[in-house]
């Protein structure tokens, strides 16, 4: 007689494919079309908030493995918070304005069409880019199954938004940390415009190293009591040297005057001698407090230059006398401040080339005028002559422009700055920043200390541009007085303007027309301030546009949390910070996470020209979004990440695991309505471990430590439910009565794992999640995974007899079975009996734990192993009776009949 037809085989409609590629799509179709973010926030009404405020990326271009990366991971953690129970709040952002953008529309139409357009129609045009980009990420960003506020996300070129960035702008103004003033600042010859520190970047470039020897005066050689010297110094610039006004020294040090009357530092003087730069011995010593004030010649153009003390001066290179022109260098602006100091000549325009602007005092011959400062370097040099000691060249670390990648100077312009140590209040801007850090939660720790280096070390803040597409830093200057105007009533009028028709206002209207009626400015005495802002201010005030103006329901400030790349520190966590600080005393957020970069599987930086670019959208189309969310779940965002097919090849095999282990659970819930809870000690063991392991999980995720919960879990799914409890249930599953205790009891244990597996792996596989919901049966099932909430497991008592001695006799029998197999000795388990006195093991519970038709206390069958542990012995013997043949277990009475169970359960 065939008995299939009498076996309870496991059913589900959830497939063993999840052929994600094309089943995904239209899962987050749905979704979205039902607006399912919204029916999120409407099931959690009146819960414990979170808030997640995101950093904005650029509107410029498809999204790359990077933004997945950082999307996915946001994703994560909202949706973690809302299965939590919590009401969870994600307003998604973009940055709109900015140099890129402006290039990129550049390069569309010409720099000649594009210099000669009109302002608000390069406005418009920037705007249509970056509104299509805009478009273009969303989906792109959807399509990784990323739920937020898609529908009213933030954008920095709103109109409303740009009032709010201008509303910061005042506050700040107001507060008087707003300056303006000429200093240098990095300056990008290319495009035109000052840049901010976060938007340097450093590459290679080849320079001069030149020592030059600057002759003292008469009056500051009687002061020395020397007939003869020359202070030695040493630089990369060259073409800085025209502007010279000063030689700075380290106050603690001592100086020397060689045989052939140079002046250098003396702990430097035995490297220099073997350099050549100096010659003979050491004549005489100073201290370098005698060279205070003293007045040095500039060979090139005879101005002063006056020697001043510095401590930013070091021993490490050099000659230990730096040269110092204020106007092309933030330390030489400094010292020669700290002197009282005021005047600063800086004689390059915005090209980079040599300007007539003071020409009156001949910095350099006329031929120079108009020259490129790189292009005139070996003219100058000539024009050193005999002052030039040693000259060569060498690469070393440079800083460039972030985007058009070409070298930058440090230039002397009036530009607009936050100030970082103006006392306000009784504080600088500074303090009160680095006093918020210590209030902050990172991700990981470390961040802390580099926010803080950070901080700590950051010149005042550049914050004007001089380009066309941003927040115009709209104030009215008095034109005879040069006062800015920071009237309440004027600033309000522009913000409520700006409200209404945008920045562009600015620039459309007249001055008459942007004052509010019956001012008592007249407009013939005022004038624009045309500057725009710096983009990072722009990102760096959405907390006030997203999080206090009410225009977005995207939760409280300061938000739960900020997360972004590592390179933020110096970017967006550090503006956000400055501006927050700067208008609320306190930092925008309470905690930041950081993850690395992606890189390939050699960790090698991705390149089109390397050809090792992994991009989302292929990684979508080829695995499924599921297996990139999983790549990011399971990887250490810590550190750089590497992704490659190999890896994701990996991922997969690993997902097919989890979704199979889920379908089994799923398939044997087929016919259960209601829980029974006389668990087995079966059930007991796997319950235990079971809230063992997903109470860890659930509190590494709390942590953000994802990779090692989902590492936790795979061995768990994979070991202790799949390989142990699934396969040695399947025989009561298969075999007992439909509705016997302990089919039903098993059931219920598997019903209560499968729900929580389910909803534990919901925030990362949300899409697997949902499917597997849909295919559940009545007892599990909902409309959709967005309707539970994870709870904990009901206070059961789960004591068990399956201790780790029997975990370990079990493991040692499995090394007996192994050998049996390989010589062919049995083809299954259920071939044997145990054969041992240890009472622990003679329990019928245990001997489905072995999977072996009977553990018994004496036998007379074959022996085929032993097993000994802590003295007592177990013996692995063939099964004394016949094979049943419906369960197979050898508990039959002859090879005809069923075993006693089976017979019951067939012929009642």
């Amino acid at each position: 007689m065939d008995y299939k037809d009498t076996l309870l085989l496991p059913k589900t409609t959830f497939p063993m494919r999840g052929n994600l590629p094309q089943n995904e799509p239209k899962k987050y179709a749905e979704w979205f079309s039902n607006d399912i973010y919204s029916k999120m926030k409407e099931n959690r009404k009146d819960r414990e908030s979170y808030n997640l405020h995101d950093g904005p990326p650029y509107a410029n271009g498809h999204i790359h493995i990077g933004h997945a990366l950082n999307k996915i991971l946001k994703d994560i953690i909202v949706k973690f918070n809302y299965f939590q129970g919590k009401s969870v709040r994600y307003v998604p952002g973009w940055d709109c304005h900015g140099l890129p953008i402006e290039q990129q529309v550049e390069k569309k139409i010409g720099r000649e069409k594009k210099e000669n357009l009109p302002k608000s129609k390069l406005r418009e045009l920037c705007r249509n880019h970056a509104a299509k980009f805009i478009d273009i990420q969303r989906d792109e960003f959807k399509n990784l199954g990323v739920i937020a506020d898609w529908e009213n996300p933030y954008k920095t070129m709103d109109f409303k938004f740009e009032a709010n960035i201008y509303k910061e702008l005042t506050k700040i103004a107001k507060r008087g940390l707003l300056v303006e003033r000429s200093k240098p600042v990095f300056w990008c010859m290319h495009d035109k415009t000052a840049l901010a520190e976060a938007e340097v970047e450093y590459e290679d470039k080849e320079d001069y190293s030149i020592y030059v020897a600057f002759d003292l005066n008469e009056e500051s050689l009687a002061k020395l009591g020397v007939d003869k010297a020359s202070i030695v110094i040493w630089t990369t610039t060259p073409w800085t040297l025209p502007a010279n006004m000063g030689i700075s020294l380290n106050p603690d040090e001592e100086y020397a005057l060689s045989e052939d009357n140079k002046i250098v530092a003396m702990p430097l003087y035995d490297d220099l001698k073997e350099a050549g730069v100096v010659s003979g011995e050491v004549k005489k010593r100073f201290k370098a407090k005698e060279f205070d004030k003293l007045v040095a010649k500039n060979p090139l153009n005879g101005r002063d230059s006056i020697i001043l003390l510095g401590n930013h001066v070091t021993m490490d290179g050099g000659t230990g006398c730096v040269h110092t022109a204020p106007g092309h260098g933030e330390e030489d602006y400094r010292v020669w401040l700290s002197y009282g100091f005021s005047e600063v000549i800086q004689p390059v325009d915005e090209r980079g080339c040599y300007s007539p602007i003071i020409k009156t005092e001949k910095l350099l011959p006329d031929e120079f005028e108009g020259e490129f400062i790189f292009k005139a370097q070996p003219k100058i040099l000539e024009m050193l002559g005999d002052n030039l000691v040693k000259v060569s060249k060498f690469n070393h670390s440079y800083p460039h422009c972030w985007r058009c990648h070409n070298p930058l100077i440090y230039r002397a312009t009036k530009q607009w700055f936050v100030a970082m140590d103006k006392e306000v209040e009784g504080d600088t801007l500074r303090n009160r920043a680095l006093n918020e850090i210590k209030n902050v939660n990172f991700v990981p720790e470390s961040g802390r200390n580099r926010l803080n280096s950070m901080v700590e070390n950051r010149p005042d803040w550049c914050i004007s541009r001089q380009r066309d597409w941003g927040v115009p830093i709209a104030f009215f200057r008095n034109k005879n007085t040069e006062e800015i105007i920071l009237d309440e009533d004027v600033l309000d009028n522009i913000y409520n303007i700006f409200t209404q028709k945008g920045a562009d206002a600015w620039y459309d209207l007249s001055i008459a027309e942007l004052l509010p009626e019956n001012s008592k400015y007249n407009p013939d005495e005022l004038e624009k301030v045309n500057d725009i802002l710096d983009v990072w201010f722009d990102s760096g005030s959405t907390f006030g546009a997203v999080l206090q103006s009410g225009n977005y329901d995207a939760g409280s400030y300061p938000a739960d949390m900020y997360l972004e790349g590592s390179d933020q520190h110096r970017g967006w966590f550090q503006s956000s910070l400055l501006v927050s600080t700067a208008t609320n005393n306190k930092a925008p957020y309470k905690s930041i996470l950081t993850h690395g970069f992606t890189v390939d599987e050699k960790g090698e930086k991705m390149s089109k020209s390397k050809g090792n670019v992994v991009a989302p959208q292929d990684v979508s189309k080829k695995f499924g979004g599921e297996i990139l969310r999983l790549w990011v779940a399971m990887s250490d965002y810590k550190g750089d990440i590497k992704i490659s097919d190999g890896i994701l090849k990996q991922i997969a095999d690993q997902y097919r695991k989890l979704r199979n282990t889920i379908r089994i659970l799923l398939a044997n819930l087929e016919d259960v309505s209601e829980p029974n809870y006389n668990f087995s000690n079966l059930d007991k063991w796997i319950l235990s471990e079971s809230k063992r392991v997903f109470d860890e999980v659930i509190s590494l995720f709390k942590v953000y430590d994802f990779s090692k919960a989902f590492n936790i879990l795979n061995n768990f799914v994979v070991n202790e439910l799949s390989a142990i409890y699934v396969d040695i249930t399947k025989d009561r599953m298969y075999c007992e009565d439909a509705n016997s205790d302990k089919r039903r009891a098993t059931q219920t244990a598997m019903c209560m794992i499968a729900k929580r597996l389910i909803i534990i792996i919901a925030p990362v596989l949300t899409y697997t999640a949902d499917e597997a919901i849909s295919h559940a049966p009545a007892i599990l099932k909902k409309d959709s995974i967005f309707d539970y909430e994870y709870q904990q497991f009901k206070e059961f008592d789960l004591t068990h007899n399956i201790t780790e001695k029997v975990i370990e006799i079990r493991a040692k029998f499995g090394e007996v079975v192994d050998n049996l197999k390989k010589e062919k000795k049995i083809k299954s388990t259920l071939e044997l009996n145990i054969v041992t006195e240890d009472a622990d093991l003679l329990d019928g519970d245990l001997v489905d734990f072995f999977v072996v038709s009977d553990i018994v206390n004496e036998s007379t069958t074959e022996l085929l192993g032993t097993i000994e542990l802590d003295g007592i012995s177990y013996e692995v013997r063939k099964a004394q009776k016949a094979k049943c043949p419906r369960c197979w277990r050898y508990l039959s009475e002859n090879e005809e009949s069923l075993c006693s169970r089976c017979e019951e359960v067939v012929n009642g």
